[in-house]
C-alpha cells in the first residue's frame, strides 16, 4: 500500500487523555488531521481538547467521554461519532488498564475488566468502524498491545492474556485486510504513562504485594511516551506490520523467539 497521508484525514484515538494517545493526538493535529478522541476521563479529555485548540486552530476536534467497559453505551456513542463523523481514515486503539496479581487472587470480575477493556471493546470499535474505514482511500487500523503481549511474567495473566489477543486479532486482521486497509500492531515496552498509577489490584493481594508491584512496574516505564507517539505514527505512515517500542521489546523480542518456553527463567536471571 502507498504511504499514509495525515493531512486531511480524520483520525479516531482513543485512551487520549493522556499517555500515549495524549501525544498521538497532539502529533495527529500537527501533522494535519482531524480528531474525534475518547476516554472516561472527561476532565483530563476536557483539557487536551483545549491544549489541541490552541496548538492547531485549524483543525477539527472532537471530544467524546465514552466508557469502554460498558460496551452497550460504547455502542451508542459511536452511533453518535459516525453520525458526525462518516468518513474516518485512521482508528488508533490505544485505551487499556492494567490488573496485577496472580490468577488465584484475581477474581473473574477483575478478569472480565481487563479483557473487555483491552480487548472486546477494541474489537467492537473496529467492528463498527469498519465500514467506514472500507470507504476511506487508503485506511489504517491500530492496536496498542504490549510487551506483555509478547512474554507473560506470573502476576499479569488477566492483562497479558488481554494483549496476546489483541495481538492475535490484530495480526489476523492485518491479513484478512492486506491490500485495502493497512493494520499495525504495537508492542510498547516500558512507555512512561499512567497504567502503573492507575493499575487495579487483586482483592486477594496484600497491601505490601500491591506497593510493591506498582513501584516495580512504575521503575520499569522510562520510555517518553511523544517518542512513542512519534514512532507508532512513523509506522502508520510507512504501513509497518508491527511496531516495537524501546529496548526492552526489542531484547525481550529476541528472547521469545530464543526460549519460547523458558524466557521468564532467563529473564530472572539478568534481574
Amino acid at each position: 500500500m502507498p504511504p499514509f497521508r495525515f493531512p486531511g484525514s480524520v483520525a479516531l484515538v482513543t485512551g487520549a487523555a493522556s499517555g500515549m494517545g495524549e501525544q498521538m493526538a497532539y502529533e495527529l493535529a500537527r501533522r494535519g488531521t482531524d480528531l474525534v478522541i475518547l476516554d472516561r476521563d472527561g476532565e483530563r479529555l476536557a483539557d487536551v481538547e483545549k491544549a489541541l485548540r490552541a496548538q492547531s486552530p485549524g483543525r477539527s476536534v472532537d471530544a467524546v467521554v465514552a466508557d469502554l467497559s460498558d460496551l452497550d453505551s460504547l455502542g451508542v456513542v459511536l452511533d453518535d461519532v459516525l453520525e458526525r463523523h462518516p468518513r474516518i481514515d485512521l482508528l488508533i486503539n490505544n485505551a487499556g488498564i492494567a490488573f496485577g496479581g496472580s490468577f488465584e487472587q484475581l477474581s473473574a470480575k477483575d478478569f472480565d475488566a481487563v479483557m473487555t477493556i483491552n480487548f472486546t471493546a477494541p474489537v467492537d470499535i473496529t467492528r463498527r468502524l469498519l465500514p467506514t474505514l472500507r470507504r476511506s482511500h487508503g485506511a489504517h487500523i491500530v492496536n496498542i498491545s504490549s510487551l506483555f503481549g509478547i512474554v507473560a511474567p506470573p502476576g499479569q495473566s488477566a492483562y497479558s492474556s488481554s494483549k496476546f489477543a489483541i495481538r492475535g486479532f490484530t495480526e489476523s486482521l492485518r491479513h484478512e485486510l492486506a491490500g485495502h486497509i493497512g493494520v499495525t500492531s504495537v508492542h510498547p515496552g516500558g512507555i512512561k504513562t499512567r497504567i502503573a498509577e492507575t493499575a487495579g489490584s487483586a482483592a486477594g493481594a496484600t497491601e505490601k504485594e500491591i506497593a510493591d508491584g506498582k513501584a516495580t512496574f512504575a521503575r520499569l516505564l522510562t520510555y517518553p511516551a511523544d517518542k512513542a507517539a512519534l514512532r507508532i505514527l512513523d509506522g502508520v505512515e510507512k504501513r509497518k506490520g508491527r511496531v516495537l517500542i524501546a529496548a526492552s521489546a526489542f531484547s525481550v523480542d529476541a528472547l521469545a523467539r530464543l526460549f519460547p518456553a523458558s524466557y521468564y527463567a532467563v529473564m530472572r536471571r539478568g534481574m
